[in-house]
């Protein structure tokens, strides 16, 4: 196994990481910016309040995106099988 093959598997590694997890992170980061703005307009401070509708909304998000989230990673996961699988036979 040569370097660039290993520096290959960690950038493809990070690549699928990021675009994996990035529709879950920004739709978070939406969702945490309105209820911050809802917070610093109704002047509520409550803790839970920031972290509930996260919480549904990155499962619902899970819904709508994990069969594609999952597909991406076992692709990815297959590669790595291949291509490790061409040095030893």
């Amino acid at each position: 196994m040569t370097t660039e093959m290993v520096l290959s598997f960690a950038r493809e590694g990070i690549y699928t990481v990021l675009l994996v997890s990035g529709p879950l992170l920004i739709l978070a980061l939406a969702v945490g910016l309105i209820v911050s703005i809802f917070q610093a307009t109704t002047q509520i401070q409550e803790q839970t309040l920031a972290f509930i509708p996260k919480i549904v909304a990155v499962l619902i998000g899970m819904v709508f995106f994990g069969s594609w989230m999952l597909t991406t990673m076992v692709d990815f996961t297959v590669r790595v099988f291949e291509n490790l699988n061409m040095l030893v036979g």
